[in-house]
């Protein structure tokens, strides 16, 4: 790295592991990580690890589908709950079905909490919409990967594998993980009390171990040394991680010198966001922006009544239709790159409960972002030229899609939404 590369970088990691986000989400050096592109490498790792676990694991996911995937992991953890291996499962009311597989799990040993089985539950409208896994607290999972077949769309088979990602994890990080998910295991039993009234079951984690996390010191010693690769994993909630994943996006963002690479399915942000990319384009950051289409019929209506600020500031566009993007993933400057569950939108910045893993100077961002200019390089880039030269009609259609969309968010999210 060059002198200034240096600098920048230090600026960067002062402004991530500074006191500000010491309740947000810590970084800690000597991680392993390994970047699934698919379900199937994801799939075929986390069924591996739960067949060798020996004593525990847990799994939290927005859809749990009754497909081969599904009934593939459904039969792992079967097997290791059979063994005497503890294993607990969260699913979303709404997400997941009351799936006839599920029958099973209680007989045979797996424990299964539903989060918000409702529409408007006792959590509100929020989802949990979080893809993570912890087998033995040896290893963690987490990205927007489904327990669903990657070529299964609501039925309807796609010409190509869904584009997602996942990371496995290995080091002092999977703590944070698992501790998340203990969180969230009992808020489902208990409701939103202080966080220290749950006492999670820690059982199975050392907090004396030299990975557990360390509560209340400065998060920049965990790095010995600015060039180390370090890893965080961040978590939104309702309570004391409101906007955690969205200020990680605009710190990253904000510090960029050279490029900002951005997927993402759903990209409906509010200004904060949206001027962050703006201003990094017009201080010459290369800033390319991947947008998925055709899953919801009024997004695709909505999204493009962005375009026209984000274009003439010089942000570059492209509409991926390929096969079905679901990846939400992102790098900037070739040393920070995260992976994770968050759309870009309201929902899930300031409502469901998300989670992200933030990676700088690991070498796997160097194949998070080929595989993101490859999707780029694929998909329909959008001109303004043409943009600005659309039909009358669909320009108010785009018009009353996003400000539909604007006073509804605002409305579930008491205001918060911009």
């Amino acid at each position: 790295m060059t002198g200034g590369g240096t600098r920048r970088f230090e600026r960067l990691r002062q402004t991530l592991f500074g006191r500000r986000y010491w309740s947000k989400y810590r970084f800690t050096a000597g991680n392993e990580v390994r970047l699934f592109r698919s379900g199937e490498g994801f799939f075929a790792s986390l069924i591996e690890r739960i067949d060798a676990a020996g004593k525990d694991v847990v799994l939290e996911t927005y859809i749990f589908c009754n497909d081969s995937a599904g009934q593939a992991v459904s039969a792992a953890l079967l097997r290791a709950a059979d063994r005497g291996v503890r294993v607990r499962v969260i699913t979303d009311g709404i997400g997941t079905a009351r799936l006839a597989l599920f029958n099973d799990w209680p007989t045979r040993g797996v424990e299964h909490r539903i989060y918000n089985p409702h529409l408007f539950g006792r959590f509100g409208f929020s989802r949990t919409h979080r893809k993570l896994a912890v087998v033995d607290d040896q290893v963690a999972w987490c990205g927007g990967i489904n327990i669903v077949d990657d070529y299964e769309n609501d039925g309807v088979r796609l010409p190509y594998r869904r584009w997602d990602f996942a990371v496995e994890l290995q080091g002092p990080v999977v703590a944070d993980v698992r501790e998340a998910f203990e969180v969230q295991w009992h808020r489902i039993r208990f409701g939103h009390r202080p966080v220290e009234s749950l006492q999670p079951d820690f059982a199975l984690k050392d907090d004396t171990s030299p990975s557990a996390p360390a509560r209340g010191r400065n998060r920049s010693t965990d790095l010995r040394g600015a060039g180390e690769p370090a890893v965080a994993f961040v978590a939104r909630d309702n309570l004391i991680n409101r906007r955690a994943i969205e200020k990680a996006y605009l710190t990253a963002i904000g510090q960029a010198r050279a490029e900002v690479l951005l997927a993402n399915p759903y990209f409906m942000p509010g200004r904060k966001l949206r001027r962050a990319l703006t201003f990094a384009a017009r201080r010459g950051v290369d800033v390319k922006l991947i947008i998925g289409r055709k899953e919801f019929a009024a997004l695709d209506y909505a999204v493009p009544f962005l375009y026209r600020s984000l274009l003439k500031a010089g942000v570059k566009i492209a509409e991926y239709e390929k096969t079905m993007l679901h990846g939400k993933v992102a790098v900037v400057d070739s040393n920070w790159g995260t992976v994770g569950s968050s759309n870009l939108d309201a929902l899930s910045l300031m409502l469901n409960n998300e989670a992200n893993v933030v990676l700088v100077m690991d070498p796997q961002i160097d194949a998070l972002r080929e595989a993101i200019l490859t999707a780029f390089d694929e998909s329909r880039r959008i001109d303004l030229a043409h943009y600005e030269a659309r039909p009358a009609g669909e320009r108010l259609l785009n018009w009353l899609a996003y400000n539909t969309y604007r006073v509804v968010m605002k409305l579930l999210t008491v205001g918060g939404y911009d």
